[in-house]
């Protein structure tokens, strides 16, 4: 099985005709995935070839969802967009929405964040690199390569680039669903809903979890580890050295005082029974050591 993304899901690809909508749509189509159709108000009742494939554009998504039967967007679209495109793909009866788009408004993504969780609509990012299910489907930017068989881990990570550095370690191994909720303060989707739904898939056998400085996911997913994860989970917490006050990478990746620091975090993982690496290898060490045992 995988979580939240299927051999069976319909992608829509909000902002297709764009560079990098175009760029993706070709990759995602590359590895499986079954995108029905783009959605492009101007360029309506067009279709774009991909290679042996033809797509066609839709003037809005609720015309996309009608003719195609559509379950799920990809949203390429840009920032100041962002949140129009979320709420007329949350308004069509979408069920997941994967938002790519970086530097979103916190106040946007506020907004259209909870209008989705009001109206059924899963939101993963924004500012994320999607989800992949591999041997399946792949949603976003993720490259299918790194891990092109699906195996018995279970990926969530705030970190693109970590997502796929891990991938690739343990690609060997395989991976149930990897997913990238995004580093930026507000998120549709948490470490806790990923952790859940692991929990629940029964060929997901260890869970790897992502984290970086800044907030406080990270601690609350150790209470839920805690709680109610029976399954084994391995952590890898981004930013050690990062200085304090001083925004790393992420929009959310920012030490205040003594809040959202690394160390904070790894104890609290650890306190929980989660081991923790120092670094992504010493991380995917851990992950083969357990599972060889």
């Amino acid at each position: 099985m995988a979580i939240f993304l299927t051999k069976d899901s319909k992608v829509l690809v909000q902002g297709m005709t764009g560079a990098e909508g175009m760029k993706h749509t070709r990759r995602m189509l590359a590895s499986g995935t079954e995108v029905v159709g783009g959605v492009n108000p101007r360029k309506a009742g067009r279709t774009v070839d991909f290679d042996d494939r033809t797509v066609p554009v839709f003037g809005s998504v609720r015309e996309a969802v009608d003719a195609t039967g559509a379950d799920m967007t990809v949203v390429f679209v840009p920032p100041a967009f962002t949140g129009a495109a979320v709420t007329e793909a949350a308004d069509a009866g979408i069920g997941l929405a994967v938002v790519i788009t970086e530097g979103v408004p916190v106040h946007d993504a506020v907004a259209f964040t909870a209008y989705a969780r009001e109206r059924g609509t899963r939101i993963i990012g924004p500012n994320c690199p999607g989800l992949i299910s591999p041997g399946q489907s792949n949603a976003g930017i993720i490259p299918a390569d790194i891990a092109p068989a699906p195996g018995r881990i279970g990926l969530v990570s705030k970190s693109g680039t970590l997502t796929y550095q891990l991938m690739h370690e343990l690609r060997d191994i395989g991976f149930s669903s990897a997913v990238g909720i995004g580093g930026d303060p507000v998120i549709g989707t948490t470490h806790i809903d990923c952790l859940a739904a692991f929990e629940a898939d029964p060929d997901t056998e260890l869970i790897v979890l992502i984290g970086e400085i800044g907030g406080d996911a990270e601690e609350r997913a150790a209470a839920y580890v805690r709680e109610r994860i029976s399954k084994p989970v391995i952590a890898y917490i981004a930013g050690f050295t990062a200085p304090e006050g001083k925004t790393m990478g992420h929009a959310g990746a920012i030490v205040s005082g003594s809040s959202g620091t690394a160390e904070a975090k790894k104890a609290a993982l650890e306190a929980a029974g989660v081991k923790v690496g120092s670094t992504p290898s010493e991380t995917a060490r851990l992950v083969r050591e357990h599972l060889e045992r």
